[in-house]
């Protein structure tokens, strides 16, 4: 249980159409509860300012919680925007997966109004930075070291506590949290990390050896990921979104930071309720 919100700042995805009657639904609910819900520049732009609802000229200023309407992107873009800040992020999940949401649509009425009564639980939720040259940037799901479209195969050495591991030639790698691990490292074959893991897990996106294999760092120790190549770039993202790129043998740090942001869950959910949930309805 937590404080009921006043105060309610909201996020979609990129397709109005399919969320433009949830958000309108929302600032009645708000309404009817004494809560205001505020509408970022980018929100307005996609929607108008919607009758009730107020402009957010700052986001995470004088926010209680933040609501989302959209899928794991959308949702991991307001867990970066309220780190640090002690607002929840809750999430109703308007997409494929919706991996991190806390309802889904047919539950917005019921789940909304559960969240304008604080009765959700906010989970933290830890987070890598990225050391890069202009200051460290925070991803929640992973960081990740990608071979250029046009470029040759990556040449990727790793490093955990200044101790080198290996040296693989392979399309890249990823550096992921828990909560991150159920996405491209599972794709890659490395393992689940179940939520309260402490530690983050690296694996290699198509690696041209037999002896690559994903390793789960303790967190407390810092990786380093290195770019062998001597003439190529490869291109470095946060949560998909990339952020620079990594020069021939230049190295960037990574370590794991505890408690970056605020999940919020149903009461008694359970993390393997919903990795079932969630990857076994692909399945059919």
């Amino acid at each position: 249980m937590t404080t009921p919100p006043r105060s309610i700042t909201v996020f979609t995805h990129t397709r109005p159409a399919d969320t433009e009657g949830a958000l309108r639904r929302v600032v009645e609910l708000a309404g009817e509860a004494g809560a205001q819900v505020r509408m970022p520049r980018a929100e307005i732009e996609k929607f108008g300012l919607v009758p009730g609802a107020a402009e957010a000229a700052d986001a995470a200023a004088g926010t209680d919680l933040a609501l989302v309407l959209g899928g794991d992107g959308t949702i991991l873009t307001a867990l970066r925007e309220f780190a640090g800040t002690g607002v929840p992020v809750f999430a109703i999940n308007y997409g494929a997966i919706g991996f991190l949401s806390t309802v889904e649509p047919w539950e917005l009425e019921d789940g909304f109004r559960r969240a304008l009564r604080g009765e959700f639980d906010a989970m933290e939720l830890p987070g890598l930075l990225a050391a890069t040259a202009g200051g460290d940037r925070l991803a929640i799901n992973d960081v990740s070291f990608h071979r250029r479209q046009d470029g040759r195969v990556a040449e990727l050495a790793y490093s955990v506590e200044r101790e080198q591991l290996g040296e693989v030639r392979c399309d890249g790698l990823v550096v992921s949290t828990p909560a991150g691990s159920t996405g491209y490292n599972l794709a890659n074959g490395g393992p689940v990390l179940a939520w309260g893991v402490e530690g983050f897990v690296v694996s290699f996106i198509a690696p041209h050896t037999l002896t690559a294999r994903a390793l789960v760092v303790a967190p407390g120790d810092t990786l380093e990921v290195t770019n062998r190549s001597g003439s190529e770039e490869v291109d470095v993202t946060t949560d998909a979104r990339r952020i620079c790129a990594l020069a021939p043998e230049a190295t960037m740090p990574i370590q794991f930071k505890q408690s970056q942001s605020l999940l919020a869950q149903t009461p008694g959910a359970s993390f393997y309720h919903r990795l079932r949930d969630k990857f076994g309805r692909l399945s059919y």
